[in-house]
């Protein structure tokens, strides 16, 4: 299935006649925070259904009252979304780094890991794992050890803790283009304001105008990061990748990238077939147990999803 909004073919052309471009800076439902260089703008869109992330660059017919409308969409470089069988959630674009954000406690889901590892693989994102609340020592030794099939594949897995600063997140991400997903729980807003120390201000006015009176993350929102930004989002209790092959989730596991194309079967599901070359590197050790099960349940999800809906 294509991305959805990639049907752009304009790229970075002139805006349109009696537009002007933004980069989207919060998004919420069909309603959006641009920034122009006439300002921030309000802005909708003209149709039922939001093709537009966080991160996106649009032209924007400018309208009273700091308001507008969505115009268009410039090409992106890649696209952040999950989905299951019927739904799909557009997260981010344009995205050079995604921040996996962990905690000592509460717990949190290596299956999840593996999911937003496969998602930012798939679009060419670079994934790195945030250990928060690091200063938690009786857990650390417990939460190190899950995160040690990520550490031996190469991923980054920065310590923090959010209370004292996070100074190694924001040398890891000042001037690059991230994103902090994660749980519910694990301090990604913390993180935020930690990095970006103007950040509690405006949730606060963004609660105020939405009449929420919450603090916790409902929506996505960029702030700027050295020369580059980054975005808080809502957390997640699921990431489907419906919208994946089951080849392309295969290759999203960058251990089983060697080993793919020499089974003996072409077909090969690499469930029991005789002469499969993951399953020969899952006995010698070459994949770790555990991720071969994440990419098992991940490839399930995948076919009964196609079984359910075959428009995917």
């Amino acid at each position: 299935m294509s991305t959805p909004g990639a049907s752009s073919k304009r790229g970075k052309a002139a805006p349109l006649n009696g537009t002007i471009p933004g980069t989207i800076v919060a998004a919420f439902g069909r309603h959006y925070e641009i920034n122009t260089a006439q300002g921030r703008l309000r802005c909708s869109t003209r149709g039922k259904k939001s093709i537009y992330a966080c991160g996106d660059e649009v032209d924007v017919a400018p309208g009273g009252h700091e308001q507008g409308v969505i115009e268009h969409l410039h090409t992106r470089h890649n696209l952040l979304w999950r989905s299951d069988a019927f739904r799909e959630k557009l997260i981010a674009a344009n995205l050079s780094h995604v921040a996996i954000v962990v905690a000592t406690e509460p717990g949190f889901s290596d299956l999840l890991i593996s999911r937003c590892i496969a998602a930012a693989e798939s679009q060419d994102i670079t994934p790195l794992i945030v250990l928060n609340k690091a200063d938690i020592a009786d857990r650390l030794a417990f939460t190190r050890a899950q995160l040690a099939p990520f550490v031996a594949l190469g991923y980054q897995v920065i310590e923090v803790s959010a209370l004292d600063g996070a100074l190694a997140l924001t040398q890891a991400l000042s001037g690059q283009r991230s994103i902090l997903v994660g749980q519910s729980g694990m301090g990604k807003s913390t993180l935020t304001n930690a990095l970006v120390p103007e950040a509690e201000a405006a949730t606060r006015e963004i609660s105020t105008a939405l009449d929420t009176g919450k603090h916790t993350t409902t929506f996505a929102r960029l702030y700027p990061l050295g020369d580059g930004w980054l975005i808080d989002s809502p957390g997640l209790q699921a990431f489907g990748l419906a919208h994946l092959s089951a080849d392309t989730v295969a290759e999203c596991f960058i251990e089983f990238r060697p080993h793919l194309g020499r089974c003996r079967f072409r077909d090969c599901r690499h469930e029991a077939e005789p002469g499969c070359a993951l399953l020969g590197a899952l006995k010698s050790g070459e994949i770790h147990p555990r991720r071969f099960e994440h990419y098992r349940i991940i490839r399930k999800e995948i076919a009964e999803a196609r079984r359910v809906n075959p428009g995917w």
